[in-house]
């Protein structure tokens, strides 16, 4: 099993800065090649431009990085390839639903989704959409990710003051603890509800998690291993 490294700190500093991906570049015709499989598998799959992170720096209960922008193909390449450039990270942000009754709440991938059948918190990669001036928004992309996935505004929910910074390999989930004040039960039937009056929703089913028992084999490491620390503190 992955090992995984988690840090809290209190202050986000993400700023913009772009850049050419050389690597991305030196394999751009296999990257085409490959999407287009992808794509054959899943058309609903978009290449559309994202934020990759480089320089992680975490000092003073503050975490900084450089993210850049990259198209997805080249992207989701260096995922299913097994991240060959280790420049660079995967840093995504994570809201964690909490219930009145503990319970948090995970999200299952539809089929069409490129993470089709994973379990996780409302998360989505960072994109164009969340840069402000020099900088990235990623309470904002969560905020956006939240609301798309499960109807909730950022008025249904109370931000933890930290972040639980959770590495594994190349992925850099930077995760907020939201807490609701809506039982386990009532609020998994109200994304329910939401779910079902979208076309084509994101999401296919709702998980509530309350003990290590429910953990999940489909559950990437980072959320594991931060769900481990949450239910044994």
């Amino acid at each position: 099993m992955t090992d995984a490294v988690i840090r809290r700190v209190t202050t986000l500093d993400l700023k913009f800065e772009p850049q050419a991906w050389p690597w991305a570049e030196a394999h751009r015709a296999r990257v085409e090649a490959h999407f287009a499989e992808r794509r054959r598998e899943r058309p609903e799959l978009w290449n559309g431009r994202v934020l990759i992170a480089r320089d992680p720096v975490f000092a003073n209960g503050c975490f900084s990085a450089r993210y850049f922008e990259v198209d997805f193909a080249s992207f989701l390449s260096w995922i299913d390839w097994g991240f060959p450039d280790k420049s660079v990270f995967n840093s995504f942000g994570m809201g964690a639903l909490r219930c009145a009754d503990g319970a948090f709440v995970m999200g299952e991938m539809a089929p069409h989704t490129a993470n089709a059948g994973r379990i996780y918190f409302p998360a989505g990669t960072p994109d164009t959409d969340d840069i402000a001036d020099d900088r990235v928004d990623i309470e904002g992309n969560i905020s956006r990710e939240i609301e798309e996935e499960t109807g909730l505004t950022p008025a249904d929910y109370r931000g933890s003051a930290h972040w639980d910074c959770v590495s594994v390999g190349a992925a850099l989930a930077l995760i907020r603890v939201l807490h609701v004040d809506v039982p386990g039960e009532a609020m998994r039937a109200r994304i329910l509800a939401n779910l079902a009056r979208q076309a084509r929703p994101e999401l296919s089913a709702i998980h509530l998690v309350r003990n290590r028992s429910e953990l999940s084999a489909a559950m990437p490491r980072f959320i594991t291993a931060f769900m481990e620390h949450e239910l044994s503190s």
